[in-house]
């Protein structure tokens, strides 16, 4: 089995993609790594871009979903491709370094017993709005399931071993699919691991995050507490 699957939901990433995949190739180098690479029904070049690493002989499997659903729904179509005895979510803008990649599953492999090993992104060069708003995010969710042991909940890389969370049991489709993560975590009793790492700009192309989106991921919240009291 391959020793790390790394799913990359990919939606309009064809300026970010290039350089996010050498990055992580280059700093795996010697480890069994599988990119799971979905083209989460992107309307560029994404797909071309993931298809040419194909045939480059890349560790790449590709995914496609026609019509995008949302992140989260991108998220588990990876997830069920994934072949790692580890397996993690990983945004393919390039804000997290591939080496900070490397050195928090380092972490995990070192680790006494199995957990939740993740990222608090640092330094983010956001503006006041959009950190009012992660904030809030944060500070919701936490309040809301009584602590997730995440500061930055939406922060990836998240990884874990595939036999302590499975990912086939992950339900959301849009944005909540990252706190739906620490949730099931703290359900199956797994430490959550918070590492702290500085963001990078990020290496092409536009974010996907709008203004409506901290409205949705309350909406989400409030359903998830309704259907799983």
């Amino acid at each position: 089995m391959t020793a790390l699957s790394l799913v990359l939901p990919c939606y309009d990433e064809e300026q970010a993609l290039p350089g996010t995949a050498a990055d992580l190739l280059q700093a795996f180098a010697g480890v069994d790594l599988e990119l799971v690479l979905v083209d989460n029904g992107s309307r560029d070049g994404t797909g071309a871009v993931i298809d040419g690493l194909v045939r480059r002989g890349a560790p790449v499997t590709a995914v496609r979903v026609a019509v995008n659903r949302g992140y989260g729904h991108g998220v588990r179509a990876g997830l069920v491709r994934a072949r790692g005895e580890v397996v993690g979510v990983l945004c393919a803008d390039g804000q997290v370094a591939g080496a900070e990649v490397r050195a928090l599953f380092e972490v995990l492999r070192a680790a006494p017993a199995p957990g939740l090993f993740k990222v608090r992104r640092r330094f983010r060069r956001d503006g006041a709005d959009r950190k009012l708003a992660s904030l809030g995010w944060n500070l919701l969710a936490n309040a809301a399931f009584g602590g997730l042991g995440a500061l930055d909940v939406n922060g990836n890389p998240k990884l874990w071993p595939r036999r302590a969370l499975d990912p086939a049991a992950l339900v959301s489709d849009d944005w909540f699919l990252d706190a739906e993560v620490l949730v099931r975590a703290r359900a199956a009793g797994l430490p959550v691991v918070e590492r702290d790492v500085p963001a990078r700009p990020r290496q092409g192309g536009r974010s996907k995050v709008r203004a409506t989106t901290c409205l949705e991921l309350a909406r989400s919240l409030a359903r998830w507490r309704g259907e799983h009291p």
